[in-house]
């Protein structure tokens, strides 16, 4: 195929689909690398704090689940293996898998803020929450103005991170969409393809999270 054919539409600042193709890439790379800087602040932030209060950080974990951490890394791992399958699915033509996979994808998405709702509902029925709104009773927490620190890092970390999987769940339904009205194939599946790496990036930082937050020694 020579590099001016393709069935889907070529920009009128591009000279062929292949340099569409690599721009779009190069700016979802760009995009991705400024997500990991943003996160990057907040990981300092619980870098210097857990250094400062090592002991406190070590016992408020105790009041995370991880159960519920060890069950949502599961599903976004899942859900980055069946959005990699719906790409491929788009490469060989296969239709009805793409819709499949995105709508497995969403899904899993779905479960993974299902429980953290579970989880954040407990922090806020006990009163584990950062600052002045920490009602936890105090004879059951050592340091509790150290214990708020740990707290306001914990959802301010899960938090960001949760916002990414409400974007990213618009993301694919929009993938969703637009795979229903036949857009995507084997010359074309570059917003697919695209949608699913910002997927991965959401997965990489649950995977960093999970041990930083759950599996505190």
């Amino acid at each position: 195929m020579s590099p001016t054919e393709g069935k889907f539409p070529l920009a009128h600042h591009f000279k062929y689909p292949q340099q569409q193709l690599d721009s779009n890439k190069l700016g979802m790379w760009l995009f991705l690398g400024q997500e990991v800087l943003f996160f990057s602040g907040v990981f300092c932030a619980y870098t210097v704090y857990r250094w400062l209060h090592p002991e406190v950080f070590v016992e408020a974990h105790h009041f995370l689940d991880v159960k519920w951490g060890a069950i949502n890394t599961g599903i976004l791992l899942f859900s980055s293996l069946t959005v990699a399958l719906a790409i491929r699915s788009a490469q060989i033509n296969k239709q009805g898998q793409i819709k499949m996979y995105l709508l497995l994808t969403i899904a899993c998405a779905f479960g993974f803020m299902i429980i953290k709702y579970i989880e954040y509902s407990h922090k806020f029925h006990v009163g584990l929450l950062p600052g002045q709104y920490f009602t936890a009773e105090s004879h059951l927490i050592p340091n509790p103005d150290q214990v708020q620190q740990f707290f306001g890092i914990y959802f301010t970390m899960t938090a960001l991170h949760g916002l990414h999987v409400v974007v990213g769940i618009g993301v694919l339904a929009w993938m969703y969409v637009r795979t229903s009205k036949g857009e995507f194939g084997p010359h074309n599946y570059a917003a697919l393809e695209i949608s699913g790496l910002y997927w991965h990036i959401v997965d990489i930082i649950w995977i960093f999270l999970f041990p930083l937050l759950y599996l505190i020694h």
